[in-house]
């Protein structure tokens, strides 16, 4: 059981950090250089975001065959 909380612990840990990137890459752009940034960032984290979930169903399903 500890081993599985760890593991929900490290998933959500990532999540923070693709937000963090998020923040890092946008955070002081401004006018055109943003306008560049902005969607290449968004995208990076709605990628990343998308992977979490998946490790995330998969972590339950293991968690519920058990």
């Amino acid at each position: 059981m500890r081993a599985n909380h760890e593991a929900y612990e490290l998933l959500w840990i990532e999540e923070a950090d693709a937000w963090f990137e998020y923040v890092d890459a946008t955070r002081l752009e401004v006018g055109g250089r943003y306008a560049e940034i902005e969607p290449w960032a968004w995208s990076r984290l709605q990628q990343r975001l998308r992977t979490l979930e998946v490790r995330r169903a998969r972590l339950s399903a293991r968690d519920e065959a058990a």
